[in-house]
C-alpha cells in the first residue's frame, strides 16, 4: 500500500455555514482533482434536489452549487493508506486540519458523509474543534442499501 495525499483543497467562502465532510477523495475523484467525481456517486443528485436546482455537471458548476446554498466541502483525512477508493482499506490515516475553514467561516454545523467519515472525525478531529459532527448515511454507491429516496430524506437535515 502506498501513502497518499490529499489533492486538493477544499471548497469554502465566508457564507459556509454548513461543513460536509467525506472521508477520503475516491480515485474518480483524485483524477478529476475534485469532490465527489465518481459518476454513481449521489452527492450531487442529493444536494441539487435538496436545493431543488439541476444536478451540476462541470467542477464549476459543482463550486456554484456548493457555495451559493453556504456549504463547505472538505475530508476528515489529509493522507493515507488507500487500496482504490475504499474506505475499508484505509490505514494510517492523518487528519485534515479543519480549523483553517471554522476560523473563516460561519460553520454552524458539520456533517460526514457516511460512517468512515464520522468516525475518523471522532477519533482525530473532534477533541480540537469540540464540535460535534452529524453522521449522515453515505452517498457512496457502495451504499446500495440506502435508495435515493431515503439519502433525500436523511440529507433534508441541510435545510434546518
Amino acid at each position: 500500500m502506498t501513502r497518499i495525499q490529499h489533492p486538493f483543497e477544499p471548497l469554502y467562502n465566508e457564507n459556509s455555514r454548513i461543513l460536509i465532510l467525506g472521508s477520503f477523495p475516491s480515485v474518480k475523484s483524485r483524477e478529476q482533482q475534485f469532490f465527489y467525481g465518481h459518476p454513481q456517486n449521489r452527492f450531487w443528485k442529493v444536494i441539487s434536489s435538496l436545493f431543488d436546482e439541476d444536478v451540476p455537471t462541470t467542477i464549476p458548476e459543482k463550486k456554484d452549487l456548493i457555495l451559493c446554498h453556504g456549504l463547505a466541502l472538505w475530508d476528515s483525512i489529509a493522507s493515507c493508506e488507500i487500496v482504490g477508493s475504499s474506505d475499508a482499506s484505509i490505514r494510517n490515516a492523518k487528519a485534515n486540519d479543519i480549523s483553517l475553514i471554522l476560523n473563516s467561516s460561519p460553520i454552524e454545523k458539520i456533517i460526514c458523509n457516511g460512517k468512515k467519515s464520522y468516525e475518523l472525525y471522532k477519533k482525530y478531529i473532534e477533541e480540537q474543534t469540540g464540535r460535534t459532527a452529524i453522521c449522515l448515511p453515505s452517498t457512496s454507491p457502495a451504499n446500495a442499501s440506502w435508495t435515493m429516496d431515503k439519502l433525500i430524506d436523511a440529507w433534508s437535515v441541510l435545510l434546518d
